[in-house]
């Protein structure tokens, strides 16, 4: 039987807030523990969402690096260099762009990208992945309805500052 710490009342899971919190203690939870196992392998956090990025397409600029990662092309600078002294990344000019390099793991890069993936498979498929297929096919239906409310909360929030 699930204890009343893990199983709410029905009135506590109505509140958006309370639903918030736990969401926002359970990101933490699972970021404390893919960081713990990162750090083990020789990564931080945003080192391995840059390896991992730059595993989906290589030779994309450091300009859509950093929109894909959702910072600043001067936030993911001093990391790259980091990246790029270690060995893990390599610059290569652009034909015709003097002022844009295209980004590529080495392979000491790709191998430290490939483990860290499998670390975080590993957390997914034994965490979220041991949830029911429905729960977790409806948890889906719901994030996805979420984020299309968040993005046109995005959207509003952008055109009022701009108008």
């Amino acid at each position: 039987m699930p204890s009343s710490s893990s199983t709410p009342a029905a009135s506590e899971t109505t509140d958006p807030l309370r639903v918030w919190f736990r969401i926002i203690r359970l990101h933490r939870r699972a970021l404390n523990t893919i960081a713990a196992e990162l750090k083990a392998l020789g990564l931080s956090v945003p080192q391995f969402d840059l390896l991992s990025t730059l595993t989906e397409r290589e030779g994309m600029s450091q300009q859509e690096l950093a929109e894909r990662l959702y910072v600043t092309k001067g936030n993911v600078s001093g990391l790259l260099d980091r990246m790029v002294e270690a060995g893990l990344v390599e610059r290569r000019a652009i034909p015709g762009d003097r002022r844009s390099n295209a980004l590529y793991l080495t392979p000491k890069g790709r191998d430290l990208a490939e483990r860290g993936i499998a670390t975080q498979r590993s957390y997914v498929h034994g965490t979220l992945g041991a949830l029911p297929p429905q729960d977790l096919a409806d948890l889906e239906r719901i994030i996805l309805a979420w984020r299309d409310l968040a993005r046109n909360a995005e959207d509003e929030t952008f055109a009022k500052l701009q108008g």
